[in-house]
């Protein structure tokens, strides 16, 4: 999952540097929310894990 967020924040970079500002804000925000999905995964997994 955290691929999928390096992934969308490269995207956002190019299309941001190409001049494409919707698109890099729309991918920005993906990844922004996969990223958050990610560590609260993480986050239930350590505590299972310790469990």
């Amino acid at each position: 999952m955290l691929s999928w967020t390096i992934a969308f924040i490269v995207i956002a970079l190019i299309a941001g540097v190409l001049g494409f500002t919707n698109i890099a804000r729309g991918a920005a925000g993906i990844a922004k929310i996969i990223f958050v999905i990610f560590i609260i995964f993480f986050v239930i997994s350590l505590f299972f894990g310790s469990v």
